[in-house]
């Protein structure tokens, strides 16, 4: 018998960030799944809301003070570094 299943929905590190994370984590699953996985590449329509996401990331972290001195940041147009 099929149970389901949940999918856990990890709040943002920033309260006040949430609700943009789960704006982009949708728009992200969306795109990867109608045009990445159908090797459609043309054009990525989540940059704007991650870059926003980012920022509002970026400010929650300076205000709790937490330390990342050394973190590498990852995000579009950007390439992975090597292991």
């Amino acid at each position: 018998m099929f149970y389901g299943y949940s999918v856990l929905k990890m709040n943002s590190v920033g309260e006040g960030c949430t609700d943009r994370k789960r704006e982009y984590d949708q728009c992200f699953n969306r795109w990867f799944a109608e045009k990445f996985l159908k090797e459609d590449r043309s054009g990525d329509p989540c940059t704007e809301m991650f870059k926003k996401y980012q920022h509002c990331v970026q400010k929650a972290i300076k205000e709790k003070n937490i330390p990342i001195d050394g973190v590498e940041f990852m995000g579009p147009n950007k390439e992975k570094p090597d292991s």
